[in-house]
């Protein structure tokens, strides 16, 4: 049975940014013959847009042709030795049930990316990551279906071509494939990262039996709920901007000229803060019409009411153009412009 399909929906409610936008056909499979029936029977020259939850987004217009919010659920548990545990989650799930359920069965490897907005199929996409770990470092494999076709394939976290905020799913194979399912490698005894500062500075004088996942997971939400607006509440797309990657010696002049910049050392170059570059370019707090960059975050770009995706890539090109002036530093935008 083919799922029910949505003319002219409204998506304001499927971005979370909020931004006024309308699909021409909406649809949500809950399985895959349901999205392999909905690919097999689509016009194949019209557009076809995934959303998830659209919490890393900012849809610029209407979308044309066919937009998917794929509802594929389930979480298991797929094996296990003595040392690890598998598990598979469907595309659909929303992330932070999914590191929820793993904490709770006292699985360590997903508790420093709780509270990220977004479903599991959206994780692989960009390779999230927070507070010292990236999903690339947990993922096994992920399960996709290739739009033209219908094929499903299986491609290994070595296959993914992850890289900072990125994969083979937003590069070279952009458009090609929907991912519908994702597959964690975990371990069975705690093994926490707590090298991110407040973490490593809550944990410090705990005893090395208190650093659990759960602890770990307690932590994160609490430095994640003081910093970051909740969609729900204030209208975002969570963090804005990359951290920009600049040679050792671009970072080492910029010391020189802001000792306060904050800044890491990488395997190639240094990544520096960006938010600390928008806020020390005067952004934090500060307002465009209906839009802005938080004032407690200056990585987060907010709607305060109304706005629309003029307003929103109007403030990140403001944005980009003042830390290139006073930096020399270009930042990349994190959301993915639609269509």
């Amino acid at each position: 049975m083919s799922p029910l399909l949505e003319h002219n929906a409204d998506l304001s409610g499927l971005n979370t940014l909020g931004l006024p936008a309308r699909a021409t056909c909406l649809v949500r499979p809950q399985t895959l013959d349901e999205l392999e029936q909905v690919l097999a029977e689509r016009d194949p020259q019209a557009p076809v847009h995934v959303i998830g939850e659209g919490s890393n987004l900012v849809i610029q217009d209407d979308l044309p042709g066919l937009t998917i919010a794929l509802a594929l659920d389930g979480m298991i548990k797929v094996r296990e030795d003595q040392e690890h545990v598998w598990v598979a989650a469907g595309a659909g799930v929303h992330w932070d049930d999914l590191v929820a359920w793993t904490v709770e069965q006292g699985w360590q490897g997903l508790e420093n990316l709780s509270l990220i907005p977004g479903t599991a199929g959206a994780a692989p996409y960009q390779n999230i990551g927070a507070y010292g770990v990236e999903l690339a470092q947990v993922l096994e494999q992920v399960t996709v279906m290739e739009i033209a076709t219908g094929k499903v394939s299986h491609y290994s976290a070595q296959e993914c071509d992850f890289a900072y905020r990125d994969s083979r799913f937003k590069g070279r194979d952009k458009g090609r494939f929907i991912i519908t399912g994702i597959e964690l490698k975990l371990n069975r005894q705690a093994r926490c990262n707590i090298s991110y500062g407040p973490l490593k500075q809550h944990f410090n004088d705990l005893p090395a039996d208190a650093v659990t996942a759960a602890a770990v997971r307690e932590q994160v939400i609490a430095i994640r709920q003081s910093k970051l607006p909740d969609p729900a509440v204030l209208a975002n797309a969570g963090s804005f901007f990359k951290n920009p990657v600049v040679s050792a010696e671009k970072a080492q002049s910029l010391t020189a000229a802001f000792p306060q910049l904050v800044a890491y050392p990488q395997a190639e170059g240094v990544k520096l803060a960006a938010g600390w570059l928008i806020q020390a370019a005067g952004w934090k707090g500060k307002r465009l019409g209906p839009v802005g960059m938080h004032s407690e975050q200056a990585l987060v770009l907010v709607n305060h009411g109304g706005a629309t995706s003029i307003d929103v890539l109007a403030l990140a090109a403001a944005v980009k153009q003042d830390v290139w002036q006073r930096f020399g530093v270009q930042l990349e935008q994190e959301p993915v412009v639609l269509p």
